[in-house]
């Protein structure tokens, strides 16, 4: 069993940086690959990014590339967002997720096993 809870979400302007964290309890997280997913009023839930157990690999969707980085710290059971270049369109509920397994790309929300409560990110233009 993995419980997650996010934080660091807020409200920014365009072009500015927020760095979400979450932080999570359970024996199976160094184990598990983590996702951030976001979704916005009116929209279905979609993938952000996710990163393996060991870091090494990481996978983004391409709306995010070159400005998100998704990072991980095992040792203190937490998975990080930094979002630079923000835009309005990145306005979401951003949630951490985990997968019961240490790697494997899936972007399906159904693929994960374990959710955070989400934590509001809004972009003024």
């Amino acid at each position: 069993q993995v419980q997650l809870v996010e934080s660091g979400g807020g409200l920014v302007q365009a072009g500015g940086s927020l760095r979400l964290s979450c932080s999570a309890s359970g024996r199976t997280f160094s184990q598990s690959v983590m996702g951030w997913f976001r979704q916005a009023p009116g929209k279905e839930r979609e993938f952000v990014a996710a990163i393996s157990w060991s870091a090494i690999s990481t996978y983004y969707a391409d709306s995010v590339k070159g400005r998100f980085t998704i990072s991980r710290d095992n040792a203190k059971n937490t998975v990080f967002l930094q979002m630079n270049s923000l835009k309005p369109e990145d306005t979401a509920v951003y949630y951490c997720a985990a997968r019961r397994v240490p790697t494997g790309w899936r972007t399906d929300v159904g693929a994960y096993d374990y959710w955070g409560q989400g934590a509001q990110v809004t972009v003024s233009s």
